[in-house]
C-alpha cells in the first residue's frame, strides 16, 4: 500500500510540516534571545520533541480516528501559534493562561487586533488547509502500527525529551533569569512546552494563598525593612495638605517630549509645563501583561505587577495597603475617573479593594458617537465633563484620571488633527504623533480649567505615561523618525515614559537618575509629608539624592546608573556598548529578591497578615 495513502503517511507529513512551521515562526516572528548556533539547535530540539509527543499521543485514539485527531490537533496548535504571533506583535510577549481568562475584563480589542493582522498570515495556515483537503478528498487508510514500532517511537520520544531538557540546563541562555523572561523560556522549551510550563506556574500561584502563613509575610517584611527604601528628600512635606491630581498619559513615551514633526512641536504644553515642575527624564515603565492596570497598581501600591495577567483581574480579593487607604488616615477623599466601562480591567472590584471612595466611569459621562473615538470618549470631552465632579470632591482629595485617546491603533477624527503626519513609512507611527499632540492639547485645556476653579494652586499635579505606545514591531518607524539605527540599549530606552510633578510654589528642576513607576507612590506620599516606613513598598522617593537608582522590569531586565541588562546581555549605560556579564552580576540578587517577594505577597495575599 502506498505510504502516503495511510494514516501514518498523513500524520508523518503533517508532523514534518508542523515542525517546520513551528520552528520558522519562532525564528522569523518572535524576537527570541538566539545568539549562538547552540541556541538554534536547542530551539529545534524543543520543537521536534513536542511534535514527537503529539505523534505518540495519537496512539491513544482508535486507528480509524488517528488521521482526524491529528488534523484537529494540528489546527489547534496552528491557532495557538498564530494567537501568540498576534499577541507578540504588539506586546512583545507570549500568551499566558491568565490572559486567556481575563479577555472579558479588558473590553473590545477588535480595532487593535485588525491592525496587527497581515494578509501574508494566511500562509501560516497553508499546511493545515492542505491536510484538510487531503483528509476530505483522499481519506487516509487506517493502517496498523505494530506494538514493537510503537515502543521504539515512545522510547525515541522520551530520549529526545531528555536530551532537550538536558541541553536546556546545560546551555539554554543565561540562567540568571529564572522564569522571568518568557522569550528565554520559549527559546529553550519551545512554544508548546512553554504553555505547559505556564499552566504549571499559574496553578502553583493560585494555590499559594491557601498555604500562606504569617511567617511568610514576616520574611517579606523583613526583606523590605532591610532594603531601606524609605529614604526621604529635602522636599518631604512641602505639599502637605494639598490635593493630588494624577493623570495617566495613555501610551505616552518619553521620546516625544520636546520633539517636532515637520517643524511643529508634538507636546508644546508639556514642554512649557516641564520648566516649572519636577521633571524626571529617566523613568521607565515597568508594566507587564496588565498594561495600564499594572501602571495604576504600581502608582497606588508600589509593588511589581504579576508576571502574567493583571493584579486587578487575578487578585482583587486580596488585602492591600494602597495610596487611597493610606491617605484616608490623613483625611483624604479618593476618586478615580475613567471614560470606559467600569468592568474594563475589572476596575470596579479592584478599586473597592484599594480603598477608593468614588469611581466615575462611562455611566458618569455623556458619551456619544461625536465625542468618541477608538476606545471611548475623547480626552477633551472626558476631562471637560470630569471638572464638575472634581470640584465637588471633598478636599483634600486624591484623584486619578485615565486618558484614552492616545491608544493603539491611534485613531483621530479629522477635526482633532493638530499636526501633520510624519513620514516614517509606518502608518501606526505616523498617527501616534498626532494622537500625542491631541492629548497635549486636551491637557492644556484641563490645566486652564484647574486654574479657573482655583484647584491648580491647591493641588500637586502628577502627569505620567503608563506604558509604550509603539511596540518593538514598529521600531523601524521610530528609527526612521529619529534618523538613526537603534541599538539594543536604545530600544530599552524607548521604554521610558514622562513623569512631571507640578508642586505649587516649587521651582522647576530636572532629575536624570533612573527610576520606575514603582517609585511614584513613595514620592507623592513624601511630598505630602506621609512617612512610608510603616507601609510595605518596593519603591524609593525619586527626589531623594541618596537613593540607589535601580529599575527592575517584570521580564528580569534592569537598569542602574552604571549598566543596562536586557535580552540576556549586559551593556555599559554610558557608552551603550556590550560589556562583561560580571558588570551586571552584582545586581541579580536584588532583582531576584524584589520580584520574588513581590510575587509572594501578591500570590499569597500576605498583606492580610500585616499589623
Amino acid at each position: 500500500m502506498n505510504f502516503l495513502a495511510t494514516a501514518k503517511g498523513f500524520c508523518s507529513v503533517g508532523a514534518v510540516l508542523l515542525l517546520c512551521k513551528m520552528y520558522f515562526i519562532c525564528i522569523i516572528y518572535f524576537d527570541l534571545p538566539l545568539y549562538e548556533p547552540f541556541d538554534y539547535m536547542l530551539l529545534f530540539l524543543s520543537c521536534m520533541s513536542s511534535v514527537a509527543v503529539l505523534f505518540v499521543l495519537l496512539y491513544l485514539f482508535a486507528r480509524k480516528l488517528r488521521a482526524g485527531a491529528f488534523l484537529i490537533l494540528h489546527i489547534i496548535i496552528t491557532g495557538i501559534l498564530y494567537g501568540n504571533l498576534l499577541y507578540f506583535r504588539f506586546y512583545i510577549d507570549f500568551v499566558t493562561l491568565p490572559i486567556l481568562f481575563q479577555f472579558k475584563n479588558v473590553g473590545g480589542l477588535s480595532q487593535s487586533t485588525a491592525e496587527l493582522i497581515d494578509p501574508l498570515d494566511l500562509l501560516l495556515f497553508a499546511d493545515a488547509m492542505i491536510l484538510l483537503l487531503w483528509w476530505i478528498f483522499k481519506r487516509p487508510h487506517p493502517a496498523a502500527f505494530k506494538w514493537k514500532r510503537k515502543g521504539i517511537l515512545v522510547v525515541c520520544t522520551a530520549l529526545l525529551i531528555g536530551i532537550n531538557v538536558g541541553c536546556s540546563f546545560i546551555g539554554g541562555g543565561d540562567q540568571h533569569d529564572g522564569s522571568y523572561n518568557r522569550s528565554a523560556m520559549v527559546s529553550t522549551l519551545g512554544p508548546v512546552y512553554y504553555h505547559g510550563y505556564d499552566i504549571y506556574q499559574t496553578t502553583r500561584a493560585e494555590l499559594s494563598s491557601t498555604f500562606a502563613t504569617k511567617q511568610d509575610y514576616k520574611k517579606a517584611a523583613a526583606y523590605l525593612a532591610a532594603a531601606d527604601t524609605d529614604i526621604t528628600s529635602e522636599y518631604f512635606g512641602v505639599a502637605k495638605g494639598k490635593n493630588v491630581i494624577l493623570v495617566n498619559l495613555e501610551s505616552t513615551q518619553q521620546f516625544v517630549i520636546d520633539r517636532k514633526v515637520k517643524g511643529e512641536e508634538i507636546t508644546p504644553f508639556l514642554n512649557s509645563l516641564i520648566e516649572e515642575s519636577f521633571y524626571f527624564d529617566q523613568i521607565y515603565h515597568q508594566t507587564a501583561q496588565g498594561k495600564t492596570s499594572d501602571a495604576e497598581f504600581m502608582f497606588d501600591q508600589s509593588f511589581y505587577p504579576l508576571p502574567s495577567g493583571s493584579v486587578y483581574v487575578r487578585r482583587p480579593e486580596n488585602e492591600f495597603i494602597a495610596m487611597p487607604e493610606i491617605l484616608t488616615k490623613s483625611g483624604y477623599h479618593s476618586a478615580s475617573f475613567h471614560g470606559n466601562v467600569g468592568s474594563f480591567w475589572n476596575r470596579e472590584e479592584a478599586y473597592d479593594a484599594f480603598g477608593y471612595d468614588e469611581f466615575f466611569s462611562k455611566d458618569s459621562y455623556q458619551v456619544s458617537e461625536e465625542n468618541s473615538v477608538n476606545y471611548g470618549i475623547k480626552d477633551e470631552a472626558f476631562l471637560e465633563q470630569s471638572m464638575p465632579y472634581l470640584e465637588e470632591l471633598k478636599q483634600p482629595f486624591y484623584s486619578k484620571f485615565l486618558l484614552l485617546t492616545n491608544h493603539f491603533p491611534f485613531l483621530l477624527d479629522e477635526e482633532d488633527i493638530l499636526i501633520e503626519e510624519a513620514d516614517t513609512g509606518l502608518d501606526v507611527v505616523d498617527r501616534y504623533f498626532q494622537t500625542v499632540r491631541y492629548e497635549d492639547e486636551a491637557l492644556k485645556e484641563f490645566f486652564g480649567e484647574l486654574k479657573r476653579t482655583g484647584l491648580y494652586e491647591d493641588s500637586i499635579i502628577v502627569l505620567v505615561g503608563d506604558h509604550y505606545g509603539i511596540s518593538e514591531n514598529y521600531y523601524d518607524g521610530i528609527a526612521s523618525y529619529l534618523n538613526e539605527n537603534l541599538s539594543t540599549p536604545e530600544e530599552l530606552d524607548l521604554q521610558r515614559v514622562p513623569l512631571i510633578i507640578h508642586v505649587p510654589g516649587q521651582e522647576g528642576k530636572t532629575f536624570h537618575s533612573p527610576g520606575g513607576q514603582i517609585d511614584i507612590q513613595p514620592t507623592i506620599l513624601h511630598l505630602l509629608g506621609v512617612d512610608t516606613a510603616a507601609f510595605p513598598n518596593f519603591g524609593q522617593d525619586l527626589l531623594a539624592v541618596d537613593r540607589d537608582p535601580f529599575v527592575v522590569f517584570r521580564d528580569g531586565d534592569f537598569v542602574s546608573e552604571e549598566v543596562i541588562y536586557t535580552k540576556q546581555l549586559c551593556y555599559d549605560k554610558t557608552s551603550a556598548e556590550q560589556t562583561k556579564m560580571e558588570k551586571c552580576s552584582p545586581y541579580f540578587e536584588k532583582r531576584n529578591k524584589d520580584l520574588y517577594y513581590s510575587d509572594a505577597i501578591l500570590n499569597g495575599n500576605l498583606l492580610r497578615f500585616a499589623d
